[in-house]
């Protein structure tokens, strides 16, 4: 299947990780999945941890919006007008997240970093944007400067296609380091409009914010008239109902969007204050559009999902305990093995490092033994375990998993341990 994929798609993928070349070997054909479970072509069953990179935190094919996208689909999958849906996956969204009175729909996480920046820029008058070091805001080519995973994985963090004129109005920072922060709005004073962040970063692994840097941005942003946009891709409506707003406590002035809001159905999306939103056409001057976007099978999905989040809020407290008890059995099992290693965890997102040192930012997070996590990947997956296929992606963890998929993945690794 991946020699006749190579013959008409780039490298056999239509995203490059998936292309195991980070992991060497041919890449997973899925057939399909249900719950904690994926099925690949070769019949094999697999426990997935990558969840379709995150969206799927209640399981594959849940049902309730499996039978909301069906339903959907029987009245017509696209139309380019308004529907009453979006209005109402707008107030849900609205209601869950602090600190944003409208949202914009779109197609794509990309889609909706690109679009925040835009409107950041608008709102402010301003052009220069200061982003971190491996964190991934989509492939848009203000974001393509040191961007984390894929890039990363292939070794081309600043993609050729990208113009000097773009590169040069994107500020490369330092994630957990405030007084970089500091040193480049110094230089730049008075010219930079946003400071964009995965507020818990999870293209270089899971890395989560220090203590204090997220509310050391938000003053830096107050005192120098910047806007702070979370790119909440991955941690929006996963960490908790609020994203990571609520869990760190922290008011983002622009909100980014997409997975989970999707129900596993390609959507992006970007949310703030209305005194901003208010500066998006049709009312204001800053542009964005998309025939798809507020498209009624994605809305529908959507809306399945973040109303069983809402109503059912406990799922987090059980995200946070399952991905606990995997972090003890593999930190257990690496350790009784003698497996340098440094694991980390923010609600159910999880990274394993192979390294012994903290793993901080991009720096620290490049230091992992690559060869060690080929081994390990390809051992997970030998033993019916599958994680991302790059050392720098973050685990998700879904509440299908039961406590007999937790103890069979600790299982596997104590065998990929002694192999190692």
């Amino acid at each position: 299947m991946f020699a006749e994929a190579e013959k008409v798609i780039p490298g056999g993928v239509n995203s490059p990780v998936r292309a195991f070349k980070g992991v060497g070997g041919t890449p997973i054909f899925v057939k399909e999945a249900k719950g904690a479970y994926l099925y690949d072509e070769d019949g094999n069953r697999l426990i997935d941890y990558i969840n379709s990179w995150g969206p799927m935190i209640l399981g594959h094919a849940h049902e309730p919006v499996v039978n909301a996208v069906i339903e959907k689909a029987k009245k017509g999958t696209s139309f380019g007008m308004p529907t009453e849906i979006e209005t109402k996956i707008a107030e849900l969204a609205v209601s869950m997240v602090p600190n944003i009175d409208k949202i914009r729909f779109v197609n794509s996480g990309t889609e909706a970093c690109m679009s925040a920046v835009r409107l950041a820029r608008g709102y402010t008058g301003k052009d220069k944007i200061i982003k971190f070091a491996g964190c991934y805001h989509g492939h848009s080519d203000s974001f393509l400067i040191q961007a984390g995973s894929g890039a990363s994985t292939f070794g081309t963090p600043n993609s050729p296609g990208v113009t000097k004129g773009t590169a040069k109005d994107t500020l490369l920072a330092q994630y957990n380091n405030i007084d970089n922060v500091k040193a480049l709005i110094e230089a730049n004073k008075g010219k930079i409009a946003c400071i964009i962040i995965e507020p818990v970063a999870g293209n270089m692994g899971c890395i989560p914010p220090k203590e204090g840097f997220l509310q050391g941005l938000r003053t830096l942003c107050d005192e120098n008239d910047m806007l702070l946009i979370f790119d909440e891709v991955m941690t929006g409506f996963r960490l908790a109902k609020g994203g990571a707003q609520e869990l760190y406590g922290i008011n983002a002035d622009i909100v980014c969007f997409g997975k989970v809001i999707g129900g596993g159905l390609p959507v992006g999306a970007f949310a703030a204050r209305n005194e901003i939103m208010n500066y998006l056409a049709p009312l204001g001057p800053v542009y964005q559009a998309g025939t798809l976007s507020g498209n009624p099978l994605a809305m529908a999905a959507g809306l399945a999902m973040l109303t069983e989040l809402n109503t059912n809020p406990e799922v987090f407290k059980r995200l946070e305990d399952k991905t606990a008890y995997l972090h003890e059995g593999i930190a257990k099992v690496l350790t009784e093995n003698s497996i340098t290693h440094t694991i980390n965890r923010v609600g159910s997102m999880i990274s394993v490092h192979f390294d012994e040192a903290d793993v901080v930012d991009f720096d620290t997070a490049a230091k992992g033994n690559n060869d060690t996590f080929k081994k390990f990947f390809h051992g997970m997956l030998n033993a019916g375990v599958y994680i991302a296929p790059s050392a720098f992606e973050t685990w998700f963890i879904t509440d299908a998993l039961s406590y007999e998929d937790l103890d069979f993945t600790i299982e596997a690794v104590k065998k990929v341990a002694t192999a190692l």
